[in-house]
């Protein structure tokens, strides 16, 4: 095997000292991995391999992360050549491109020892040393790397040479189509019809509901320049669109006829995130729907809140297979400029933090005041209207990512994943190779007849294992074996990517087998999902209970004043390196509340439960 290591290095000019790996100064550092006969070629990066980020932990992540990924393609390759001369910080080995490129460099295949987790006999160990196709970071210890590899190597997101920006590639589109499939026909049967509003929207437009634009501020990017000229006038980047859509509104809305007003649009949205940009998870461009939507009574918002909360629900727990909690959001977290946010909260165990899944709020009729939305009722009144908007986005992604993948990679639910199943030959020396290959291709057959998203994997340049290890890594629910004893059995076997177990299925109940598996594995990621979240909520009582809830990344559940001085104050309280703890939302499933019951915090009769924690 040889492989080519190229190290690419930038330098900025931006007034910051740039930081000095080995002999080359640079800020930003991409790694490529390629060779003519090397396995899964691409580009290696990750969060902190693209060092944007300029404290000294994150820099400092980045050199472990590099010298990570450089030592293991060094003991994983027989033949490496160098750009340049590249020496890795903190180490005596420098390497050139003669030395690199001599045959005294080989190394043997034995180094390739970090993985005593995989099962089976030599052959696979093989197959895993020459691919290289294993994380690095193992989810239990450096979940923020281990993350990064993931959604990279498992073909989801490419990292772009702008910060806290990411390629989606077709793996992770494919997810975001399926959900789409779903969402856009149920707010249709609704009455909620699609539409388009430009990108950008005027500073006067944008800044004429105060209280809206002050939550949104510190995000918006602006435009400021055409080539060499500056604009008479900066023009803002949408964050979010009610101040792009509603003067609209108050143009079409006059009387009762013209209501409901029901609007949604599928779009992308820039909220120039400065801290911590994670792909998926906090992005500067970033896809979504964005639903609004004006009626005549508050009742009928209301009503929609809950309809369109409940859809989001399904998206996550029936699609994505991740518990969520659906919950109303304090005065302190709710919309800016919005009346009240209801939301689907869910919750990562490895890092102990909530997540805000997706948000559905009634904006009452401050935005109807603010931009004149009025209409004359049947009565023949002048009357304002009752506002709603929600949204999800490609975040519902990276909280699939965060909470079903494993050291192995991606594990995707079926009902979202693009393959559902793979099918793989495995020919050993003098089979019916032929066969075994027609046997794949009348199975997958077999299975696009039945609706069911299968492929084959026919590549006679790689081995079987190496096509398992790379479908594992990108998470395919369930894989399909096809060998001399499956052709001469007249079966197949299929392995689980969530559980590895190994089932032989005759092909004459192939169709119904394969959709029991499928339905199972969607069913059981779910339930171990929500083992594994519920396993993590702690009721407390008391201030001291509290704390040592939170030390122990536990989801907390406590009874509140619902007093947001006292929010501000547990947030004060709890400041620290990694965040403060806030309200995720009130559980709309309220548990009782005995009479007497004070608050956690202020000691002040309690009025509700509230789940608490950190979150992103």
């Amino acid at each position: 095997m040889s492989a080519t290591l190229d190290t690419v290095a930038a330098v900025h000019q931006e007034p910051w000292s740039p930081l000095v790996i080995g002999t080359t100064p640079y800020l930003t550092a991409e790694v490529f991995l390629s060779a003519d006969d090397f396995i899964f070629p691409r580009q290696l990066t990750a969060e902190g391999l693209v060092a944007r980020e300029y404290t000294e932990s994150l820099l400092a992540r980045s050199i472990a992360l590099a010298r990570s990924i450089l030592s293991r393609l060094l003991s994983n390759s027989t033949r490496i050549r160098c750009s340049s001369s590249f020496t890795m910080a903190g180490t005596d080995d420098n390497i050139t491109q003669q030395q690199s490129a001599a045959k005294p460099q080989k190394q043997p295949k034995q180094p390739k020892q970090p993985k005593p987790q995989q099962s089976g006999g030599g052959k696979k160990k093989e197959v895993k040393k020459e691919t290289g196709l294993g994380l690095t970071n193992k989810k239990a210890e450096n979940f923020g790397e281990w993350y990064s590899e993931v959604v990279v190597n498992g073909e989801m997101i490419e990292y772009y040479d702008i910060s806290g920006c990411y390629i989606l590639r077709p793996w992770s589109m494919a997810i975001w189509e399926i959900m789409q499939a779903f969402f856009d026909p149920e707010i249709k049967k609704m009455k909620i019809k699609n539409c388009y509003f430009p990108l950008f929207v005027s500073n006067t437009v944008l800044e004429k509901e105060k209280d809206h634009i002050e939550g949104f501020a510190p995000e918006v990017a602006w435009v400021t320049k055409s080539g060499e000229s500056d604009l008479e006038i900066p023009i803002a980047i949408r964050p979010t669109s009610e101040t792009v859509m509603y003067p609209y509104y108050s143009k079409w809305i006059r009387g009762h006829r013209d209501l409901p007003l029901k609007l949604n649009q599928w779009c992308n949205v820039v909220r120039w995130e400065f801290s911590n940009p994670t792909p998926f998870i906090r992005s500067r461009e970033f896809l979504w729907q964005e639903g609004h939507t004006a009626f005549a009574t508050k009742e009928e918002a209301d009503t929609e809140v809950l309809e369109i909360l409940e859809l989001y629900r399904r998206i996550y727990e029936e699609y994505l297979a991740v518990p969520v909690v659906k919950g109303k959001k304090s005065e302190l977290e709710k919309f800016a400029g919005g009346l009240y946010t209801t939301s689907v909260e869910a919750f990562i165990p490895n890092t102990g933090r909530g997540i805000q899944g997706a948000t559905s709020h009634c904006l009452g009729q401050n935005f109807a005041k603010m931009f004149e939305i009025n209409y004359e009722n049947e009565k023949g009144e002048k009357a304002m209207v009752w506002q709603n908007s929600w949204a999800y986005s490609t975040r519902t992604i990276g909280v699939m990512v965060m909470v079903h993948g494993d050291d192995k990679g991606l594990v995707l639910p079926p009902k979202v994943a693009s393959v559902q199943v793979i099918v793989i030959p495995v020919p050993y020396k003098d089979a019916d190779t032929q066969g075994i290959f027609d046997a794949c291709t009348a199975t997958v057959n077999m299975l696009l007849e039945a609706g069911i998203r299968a492929e084959s994997d026919a590549r006679d340049n790689y081995s079987p294992g190496w096509k398992y290890s790379q479908w594992e890594m990108k998470g395919v629910p369930l894989r399909i074996e096809i060998g001399p004893k499956d052709l001469a059995n007249k079966q197949v076997r299929a392995v689980r990517r969530d559980s590895g177990a190994k089932i032989d299925i005759g092909n004459d109940d192939l169709v119904v087998e394969i959709k029991k598996l499928l339905d199972n594995i969607q069913q059981n990621l779910f339930d171990v999902a929500k083992h594994k979240r519920d396993a993590c909520i702690q009721i407390i009582h008391t201030w001291d209970e509290f704390v040592a809830a939170l030390n122990e990344k536990k989801m907390i559940l406590a009874p509140w004043c619902d007093e947001e001085e006292v929010e501000k104050d547990v947030k004060a309280r709890t400041k620290g390196e990694t965040g403060a703890a806030k309200t995720l939302c009130s559980p709309f499933d309220q548990p009782e509340l005995p009479e007497g019951t004070v608050c956690f915090a202020s000691g002040k009769p309690a009025k509700k439960w509230s789940y608490w924690g950190k979150s992103y």
